[in-house]
C-alpha cells in the first residue's frame, strides 16, 4: 500500500507537468488548476508516503517515475523529439530508481 502513495504522487506530478505545459501555451483557469493542483497533490501524496517508506527511497522512485512519465507524455501528446538516446536515458532512470528501492 505504501508504494501506491508514491505512484499516486508521480501520477499527480505528471498531471502538474501537463498543466504547466498547457498553462505556458494558453493562460486559463483550468490549466492553472491542473498545474498547481497536480504539483500540490503530488507533494501531499509524497509526504504521506514518507510515513511508511524511507525518504531517500520514496523520493528517488517518485523522481524517476515522474520524470519518465513527463517525458513520455510530452513525446506522445506534445510531439517532443523521440530518439534512441532519450529512450535509453529513461530506461536508465527507471533502472536507477528501481535499484535504489531494491537495495534499500
Amino acid at each position: 500500500m505504501s508504494w501506491l502513495w508514491v505512484l499516486g504522487a508521480a501520477t499527480a506530478e505528471v498531471c502538474g507537468v501537463i498543466g504547466l505545459k498547457l498553462f505556458s501555451a494558453a493562460k486559463g483557469k483550468a490549466h492553472l488548476l491542473l498545474f498547481v493542483g497536480g504539483f500540490s497533490l503530488s507533494f501531499v501524496l509524497l509526504y504521506v508516503s514518507f510515513q511508511f517508506l524511507a525518504v531517500s527511497t520514496a523520493y528517488a522512485v517518485w523522481i524517476g517515475l515522474g520524470t519518465t512519465g513527463a517525458v513520455l507524455v510530452n513525446m506522445l501528446f506534445f510531439h517532443e523529439g523521440r530518439s534512441a538516446g532519450r529512450l535509453v536515458g529513461m530506461m536508465l532512470i527507471i533502472i536507477g530508481a528501481a535499484g535504489i528501492k531494491w537495495l534499500s
